[in-house]
C-alpha cells in the first residue's frame, strides 16, 4: 500500500516566547491524518518564508536553522523508511512514535499463548474440559518448538507474525512432527486463537489469517456392526475387569455418550421425560451443550447389573469406570477376543450410537443430533453420509415398488 506523506515548516504565531519570537513547528500529514511538533528553533515573522517553509536570507543564523530543518526533514522520511523495514503500518501513529524517540511496546507471541492456557486452566470444569487445555498445551509445545527450528528464537514479537509464518508452521507440523492434515489443521486453529486475542487488544493491526486456508479433510468415522455389537453383548470374557470394560462400552453405545459424561453420570442426571420414561439429562463436559436421552432397555439393565458395585457406592457413580486410557487399552482385548478387527476405543461407541443403533433404525436425524448434543446438525450429517447399508435398505423398498418394468409403461426392446 502507497502510503502519502508530506512535510511541512511553519511558524505559530499565537505562541510568541517572552521575547517575541516564533516557535518554527513541522507538521508530517500522513494519508490526512496530521502530527505536530516544535522543532525548538525560533525566528521572527520577517525572517520566515512562508512560501518556502523556511528562513529567508543567508545569514549564518538562516543557514544553521534552515540546514537543521533539512536535517529534520531527512531524519522523518528515514522514519518512514524504518517502518516500512520493520513492516509496520506507516500511519500517523507509529510515526509520532518514531519522531518523539518512543518505542512501541512489544508483545511476545509465547508470553501472550502461556497466559492463555493458564487462564484455560483455572476455568477447566467449569468452561472447559481438561482434555481441551492439555491440547492447548501440546499446541504450545510444538509453537516453541517451530520457533526454534524456523528462526532459532525463543519467543517472536508478535508484529512479525504475517501469512509466511503460518504457512511455515504447516509444513513444520506435517513434515517434522509428522502430523495429519485434520491434526495440523486443530494445531493452526489454536495458534489462529491466540492470533484474534492480539487483535482484539489492538495489538497487531492487520490478521495474519487473512487469505489463508487450512481444510478439514472428512474421514471416515469407525463403528460396530449389529452383528458386532451382538458378538460382544453375548461374549463372556476371561476376566470381570474385561466383561466390566465392555459392558460400560456397551453402555455408551446405546446412549451415545462420550467418556468424560459417562465418567460423571450420576443419580442425579437420571429423570423421567416427556413420555413417563427414565431418561438421562446431563451438560456434556465437552460442549456444555444438553443432551436428554430416552434409556434403552440395554442400557437400563446395565445400569441395573453395576448399581451395588462398590465403586459405584463409594463414588456415588452410575457405573465403575476406568481411566480413559486403561478402558481402550482393554477394549484392544476385548476386541480380539470378539473377532472383531476395527480397532476399538471408547469413543466408538459414541460413533455406533449415531448410525447403527439409531440412524439406521430410522431415528430422524433431528432427534439423533439432540441426543448427542450436537450444536449443529451439520456435524450429526457426518454419520448419515457413512451409512451405505441405510441406503442399502432405503433402496429395497424403492425396488421392490418399481421392480416390474411396465409398471412405469417401460418395454423391453425386440432386438
Amino acid at each position: 500500500m502507497n502510503t502519502k506523506l508530506s512535510i511541512l515548516f511553519f511558524v505559530k504565531r499565537t505562541k510568541t516566547n517572552s521575547i517575541g519570537l516564533l516557535p518554527i513547528f513541522i507538521r508530517v500529514t500522513v494519508s490526512g491524518a496530521r502530527i505536530e511538533f516544535s522543532t525548538k528553533r525560533f525566528t521572527t515573522s520577517e525572517k520566515w518564508s512562508i512560501e518556502g517553509n523556511r528562513m529567508k536570507g543567508t545569514s549564518a543564523e538562516s543557514k544553521a536553522t534552515n540546514s537543521y530543518l533539512d536535517t529534520l526533514k531527512a531524519k522523518v522520511y528515514d522514519y518512514q523508511q524504518q517502518l516500512i523495514r520493520e513492516d509496520e503500518l506507516v500511519n500517523a501513529e507509529n510515526m509520532r512514535n518514531k519522531i518523539m524517540g518512543i518505542e512501541k511496546r512489544s508483545h511476545m507471541l509465547i508470553g501472550i499463548f502461556k497466559q492463555h492456557n493458564e487462564e484455560l486452566k483455572a476455568l477447566v470444569g467449569r468452561e472447559f474440559a481438561t482434555a481441551t487445555y492439555t491440547r492447548y498445551e501440546t499446541s504450545l509445545k510444538h509453537t516453541i518448538d517451530f520457533l526454534q527450528w524456523k528462526y532459532k528464537v525463543s519467543d517472536i514479537d508478535i508484529r512479525k507474525i504475517n501469512h509466511e509464518t503460518i504457512t511455515s508452521y504447516e509444513f513444520y507440523l506435517k513434515s517434522v512432527r509428522k502430523c495429519n492434515q485434520n491434526t495440523t489443521a486443530k494445531y493452526i486453529k489454536n495458534f489462529g486463537k491466540i492470533i484474534r486475542i492480539c487483535l482484539a487488544n489492538g495489538w497487531i493491526e492487520r490478521d495474519p489469517f487473512i487469505n489463508y486456508k487450512c481444510k478439514i479433510v472428512e474421514v471416515e468415522r469407525a463403528f460396530l456392526s449389529q452383528d458386532e455389537i451382538e458378538t460382544m453383548f453375548n461374549k463372556v470374557l476371561a476376566t470381570d475387569r474385561l466383561n466390566q470394560v465392555k459392558d460400560i462400552f456397551l453402555f455408551s453405545c446405546f446412549t451415545g455418550l462420550a467418556y468424560a459424561d459417562v465418567k460423571k453420570l450420576s443419580r442425579k442426571n437420571i429423570g423421567f421425560g416427556v413420555d413417563g420414561e427414565k431418561w438421562i439429562f446431563i451438560n456434556r463436559t465437552k460442549t456444555d451443550t444438553r443432551s436428554n436421552i430416552p434409556i434403552l432397555p440395554i442400557a437400563s439393565f446395565l445400569l441395573e447389573k453395576y448399581e451395588n458395585h462398590p465403586q459405584v457406592i463409594n463414588e456415588e457413580r452410575l457405573l465403575p469406570i476406568l481411566s480413559n486410557q486403561k478402558m481402550n487399552s482393554y477394549l484392544k482385548e476385548i476386541a480380539d477376543a470378539c473377532g472383531i478387527t476395527k480397532e476399538l476405543t471408547f469413543h466408538i461407541a459414541r460413533h455406533t450410537f449415531a448410525t447403527t443403533v439409531t440412524l439406521s433404525n430410522g431415528v430422524p436425524i433431528e432427534s439423533v443430533s439432540k441426543m448427542l448434543g450436537h450444536k449443529n446438525i451439520k456435524t450429526t450429517q457426518h454419520y448419515a453420509k457413512i451409512l451405505d447399508l441405510k441406503v442399502s435398505d432405503d433402496m429395497k423398498i424403492l425396488k421392490e415398488k418399481f421392480g416390474v418394468g411396465n409398471q412405469l409403461g417401460i418395454k423391453k426392446s425386440a432386438g
